[in-house]
């Protein structure tokens, strides 16, 4: 059977390893457990932490146990690592809201049934700490020093840094050594920004326990020229279909950048190696074939088969021409509301984030209502532009919504 490590690391989701021999050794003769910690910050998983269910869910297809650890007590803190400036303090209730809706997302994706994968909290622990015990126990095994070299500090140190921040290296380290004294941990695996985080548990273990551990980054999902993926003018790509439907989720990895495509390909499908190669060298049009062999993949990974569908047939049927919508985002106004300019109509639909935007969009001829170029930034909407009482705008080359009259 195929060592799991070698897959990981030929659809490059592998950033950085302890140990690479020892774990690639431990990865194929051996059934581990090993865990990923999720802070509660949003009331949804987003794409970024998409990526990392993806390396859970290979992981667990080799026969390892996963352990997801939801942060309700880390998350009363908020990891520093590459944020300018410090995370808004969540209430208690706000946080367990979060993590409710993070169960619900992450059960579609990961087998929990049957012990073949744990979800814990780390506030079961870490809420009910003595402080002085803590330190004493704790975090004497800390350096101050080293500490500040790690990159998740430096980038900090010059605008400044919350003692509370301060503790949370302690804290996700503390979480290694928990897991491996309850559980067996031996592998804690995370984004590639979460390295010093992860070395300091493992370090913790080794000082405690007097036992070796094990620590693996994978690559942070990026554009071909290193931005952060899955942002839109609009806000973040959700998991959840409420925040972001799966037509817009299946739209957004559609219209990725041609150096992006097999890249993604890679990294959040469980397309075959080969089957991803046959598009290697192709350029321009001939990657349209992979670019919706990406959407269809992603978004039945994330919402299933029937929503994929859904999604591709209302896609493609507008690329087309055929003119599908039912799967449309829609917008319903009420005729109370006709009289509206069009730049109050795409803010309402989310279009366009400001009356600026739209207008700038609408002067740069980047707006059509059915078909038809808007040229005037003081349209009114009035019925008159409405089709058996609905309206399809169509932003850019590519998005497109309904708006329907109640």
């Amino acid at each position: 059977m195929e060592n799991v490590f070698d897959t990981l690391k030929e659809r490059g989701l592998i950033a950085q390893t302890t140990h690479e021999e020892e774990i690639r050794e431990l990865l194929g003769k051996e059934k581990i457990t090993f865990y990923i910690g999720f802070d509660p910050t949003a009331d949804s998983l987003h794409v970024g932490h998409f990526l990392q269910m993806v390396v859970m869910r290979h992981m667990q297809l080799a026969g390892h146990r996963p352990i997801a650890i939801l942060g309700g007590g880390t998350g009363m803190i908020g990891d520093p690592t590459f944020k300018t400036e410090m995370r808004r303090i969540m209430s208690k209730e706000e946080i367990d809201h979060n993590i409710e809706q993070f169960k619900k997302q992450m059960s579609k994706f990961i087998d929990f049934s049957d012990g073949k994968a744990l979800m814990v909290n780390n506030a079961d622990w870490l809420l009910d700490l003595k402080y002085i015990e803590f330190l004493r126990d704790i975090g004497v095994h800390f350096s101050v020093n080293r500490m500040l070299t790690a990159e998740c500090f430096k980038s900090r140190l010059e605008r400044g840094l919350s003692f509370i921040e301060f503790n949370y290296m302690l804290m996700q380290s503390y979480d290694f050594l928990k897991l491996y004294q309850n559980y067996g941990c031996k592998m804690e695996l995370g984004g590639d920004d979460q390295w010093s985080n992860i070395l300091g548990g493992i370090d913790l273990v080794r000082r405690v326990e007097s036992q070796d551990v094990y620590g693996m980054t994978f690559t942070l999902l990026t554009t071909s020229d290193g931005k952060k993926m899955g942002k839109t003018e609009n806000g973040a790509v959700w998991l959840d279909p409420e925040k972001t439907t799966p037509y817009e989720f299946y739209q957004y990895w559609r219209n990725v950048q041609d150096d992006d495509v097999l890249r993604c390909l890679r990294l959040i499908t469980f397309v075959p190696m080969e089957e991803i190669r046959k598009f290697e060298g192709m350029e321009g049009a001939q990657l349209n074939e992979a670019k919706r062999l990406l959407a269809y993949e992603v978004t039945k990974l994330v919402h299933g088969a029937e929503e994929a569908d859904k999604a591709r047939v209302a896609a493609e049927s507008l690329f087309g021409g055929g003119g599908d919508t039912a799967n449309m985002p829609t917008t319903t106004i009420g005729r109370e509301e006709l009289g509206m300019g069009i730049l109050d109509l795409m803010t309402k639909t989310e279009l366009c984030p400001s009356k600026g935007e739209a207008r700038r969009l609408i002067t740069q001829n980047g707006l059509s209502i059915d078909g038809e170029k808007v040229t005037d930034v003081n349209l009114v909407v009035t019925e008159d532009l409405f089709s058996d009482g609905q309206m399809i705008i169509k932003k850019g080359k590519k998005v497109y919504h309904k708006v329907v009259l109640g």
